[in-house]
């Protein structure tokens, strides 16, 4: 995995961590960005394969949060600490949600791109009780399918051509 991809999969992980928090207390805290950043990093690395890919996200720009902020009716006007938005890549958020809400599209989705590039993904593909109990909300699938939805044709697409490359 590109370093250069730490701000997308950094700002990713908190606008998910924002939009749903996790259950109170630092264990269930730790549990729901342990599973937020894999799903992040998952998500980052089917986006931007090469690292010319992640050279282009840095000349281009992720594109920020303002599409997920209004879908998720998020107000930020007040956030003094808003600059990290800006690294938000839509897709990649919307990719993750998709990962996030179907264990077992984010284990096909490691078995494509692992190649020691994302790591140990277990807390994202095998979650057990105490992820589901530390992130309640990141976890459901039918409060993740708005952002889930925006962009999972093209998750689909990219995940069945890689497919038909390795077949």
């Amino acid at each position: 995995m590109s370093a250069d991809l730490a701000p997308v999969i950094a700002a990713g992980t908190r606008w998910l961590l924002t939009a749903f928090p996790p259950a109170p207390g630092a264990y269930s805290r730790a549990l729901a960005e342990a599973q937020a950043r894999q799903a992040v990093t998952l998500a980052a690395a089917l986006r931007y394969p090469t690292p010319l890919d992640a050279q282009l996200l840095h000349l281009l720009g992720p594109g920020g949060s303002a599409g997920l902020d209004r879908l998720s009716g998020a107000e930020h006007g007040g956030d003094a600490d808003a600059g990290w938005r800006t690294w938000v890549d839509e897709t990649v958020v919307s990719w993750a949600a998709c990962l996030l809400a179907d264990p077992a599209l984010a284990a096909d989705a490691h078995r494509l791109v692992d190649r020691g590039r994302t790591g140990e993904v277990t807390r994202l593909t095998r979650p057990g009780d105490h992820e589901h109990r530390a992130a309640p909300l990141l976890r459901h699938p039918d409060l993740l399918e708005p952002v889930a939805a925006r962009h999972r044709a093209l998750l689909r697409d990219r995940l069945d051509n890689e497919n038909a490359a390795l077949g």
